[in-house]
């Protein structure tokens, strides 16, 4: 496989060719719950206070790669899906930055509550 593709479309890829062996859940729910499990260890990780980061990287890969997974068994690009949602979230905290700076305010200088309310107020207009 490709190693020069980017990571997210390598994953489906080789996903791919696995299930065209065989190797692969039929339903959806394995699936899903295979993320809760790769989630779940890495909040063990986290939790338990670990600062090594090849272990975080590596859970948190394992993580990204279950979540490709899913977005295969739901006929979804995983590029295109995360793509919309970079364009969602940048279109919402700009609306929080115009919104603070007419209240002269910058994100550094409100609340997490304060920017939360207005992200809010974002997502009822889009």
């Amino acid at each position: 496989m490709a190693r020069a593709l980017p990571a997210l479309l390598r994953a489906e890829k080789i996903q791919k060719r696995a299930a065209r062996v065989g190797f692969d859940w039929k339903t959806i729910g394995p699936v899903i719950d295979k993320i809760e499990e790769e989630l779940g260890e890495l909040r063990s990780e986290i939790e338990a206070g670990k600062t090594d980061q090849a272990r975080i990287t590596d859970e948190l890969g394992d993580v990204l790669f279950a979540v490709a997974n899913l977005a295969r068994h739901c006929k979804v690009d995983p590029e295109a899906a995360l793509r919309s949602t970079n364009d969602k979230f940048e279109k919402r905290f700009r609306y929080v930055e115009q919104q603070l700076a007419a209240r002269g305010k910058k994100p550094t200088d409100a609340t997490l509550e304060e920017m939360e309310a207005l992200w809010q107020e974002a997502k009822t207009l889009s």
